[in-house]
């Protein structure tokens, strides 16, 4: 009797073992878990959201991604917005990547709520901001989407490519917004 309750046990350690490595290792190759702290990605992302970061998946422009920050001990979550060789502009509440206007829609509510004459985004271009005319290469250019109290590439600079902890694949909601727990 003994003897059966030593093997089932040991069978159910083994169990636990091997999922605490499976877990262990999908956390440090494949996806991540974070939290957005501050408000420079609203309304998309808010202060306490969850996140799940892919460290596989390949980025694109204008994706929402997590990175260990160039001026602090912080990580932060931008949108990605230049890439090496890219040259970028805003001009009136426009972005202009290598020329060509680009159409910012998960910036359309932000823009609604301004007063008749009001910007988002102040006029900048990449050689104001930084000295450089393009993105050199091996740096990105990201943005927040709370422009207006956003510290991202127009404060800081140019962030090393290899910074980038992983691509925003999904936010989970506080299990207080649905009212369970106060």
């Amino acid at each position: 009797m003994e003897n059966k309750l030593v093997k089932e046990l040991l069978s159910w350690l083994k169990a636990l073992l091997v999922a605490v490595i499976i877990v262990l290792l999908c956390r440090h190759f494949l996806i991540t878990p974070s939290v957005v702290k501050g408000e420079s990605m609203m309304p998309n992302l808010e202060n306490g959201d969850r996140i799940i970061l892919s460290k596989i998946s390949s980025i694109d422009r204008f994706d929402e991604i997590a990175f260990k920050a160039p001026d602090s001990n912080d990580n932060y979550v931008k949108r990605i917005i230049g890439f090496p060789g890219d040259t970028i502009e805003m001009k009136d509440d426009n972005l202009y990547i290598n020329g060509k206007l680009y159409e910012e829609t998960y910036l359309d509510d932000s823009k609604a709520a301004l007063s008749d004459g009001q910007k988002l985004t102040n006029d900048f271009t990449l050689k104001e901001l930084t000295g450089k005319e393009q993105v050199p290469e091996g740096k990105i250019f990201v943005l927040g989407d709370n422009r207006r109290v956003s510290k991202d590439s127009r404060e800081f600079g140019f962030v090393d490519e290899d910074a980038v902890i992983g691509d925003v694949k999904m936010r989970i909601w506080p299990i207080e917004s649905f009212g369970i727990i106060k």
